[in-house]
């Protein structure tokens, strides 16, 4: 069973909601993106996206942008990344997903791509530029590997709900309002409506994300969800593990 699967079970039947960690591969460096993902593992973290930094990635605010934009400037490569997963993969089992932009993966090749992803020990993928309308080699290939392509879905969304969602996997990423991640003080969407909404046209798990910046924030919205995504509010205190730590074990008992 996919990793994801496997957490999203475990989770449904201990009556609990999955909190997905967001950090970016390199930033601060390679190797301390391998033990910060063991840093969030043991702070309760069920999944964790890692993130390839792109120099146009147009759905990230400020802070992940900046985070990518100094990995880059570091020098990092794809191969980097691809190493540090199979590091990461010598001391955990945690369901890790590749956020990566698709003329990464289009200039990698897209087989190549998924295969090695799959033998550093990914579970899956988010790729917000990729279209619905091109997706379908892309997702040929990661079912094959018994990947999944996670699918993005928007308050905007509305009829494109079920397309997006159709031959997707792991879980639906719900974007919490439009425009951009990073931390907001509060969401304008009907989370209520906008999640009964996705239901309609799926039975995978739904996690929300973009915004998420505070324990109070996680528990006015986990009892629309599966889960919660957190990047931006974890990027910003990067430089701190322990606060990091701290942190993530605040979100993951907001979520209890």
């Amino acid at each position: 069973m996919n990793r994801i699967d496997r957490v999203f079970m475990d989770l449904r039947n201990k009556g609990q909601k999955a909190l997905i960690a967001y950090i970016t591969a390199g930033y601060p460096d390679i190797d301390a993106t391998v033990e910060l993902v063991h840093t969030i593992s043991d702070a309760g973290a069920d999944i964790v996206e890692i993130g390839i930094p792109y120099s146009d990635p147009l759905a990230d605010g400020p802070v992940l942008q900046r985070a990518a934009s100094k990995a880059l400037e570091k020098g990092l490569k794809v191969c980097d990344v691809f190493d540090a997963v199979r590091r990461i993969r010598e001391r955990s089992d945690i369901a890790l997903v590749f956020l990566v932009y698709f003329n990464t993966v289009f200039r990698y090749g897209v087989e190549s791509f998924i295969k090695d992803s799959k033998d550093a020990g990914i579970d899956g993928f988010i790729i917000p530029d990729l279209p619905l309308e091109e997706r379908s080699e892309a997702n040929g290939v990661i079912k094959r590997y018994g990947l999944h392509h996670i699918p993005l879905v928007a308050p905007t969304s509305h009829e494109r709900i079920k397309e997006i969602v159709k031959e997707a996997g792991g879980f639906v990423y719900c974007v919490s309002t439009t425009g951009v991640t990073g931390e907001r003080d509060k969401l304008d969407t009907d989370m209520a409506a906008y999640m009964e909404e996705v239901k309609r046209f799926t039975d995978l798990p739904r996690a929300i994300g973009f915004g998420i910046s505070s324990p109070e924030m996680v528990m006015s919205l986990k009892h629309h969800c599966e889960g919660v995504i957190v990047g931006s509010a974890i990027a910003r205190l990067i430089d701190d593990p322990s606060s990091v730590k701290d942190f993530v074990k605040s979100i993951k008992k907001a979520l209890e």
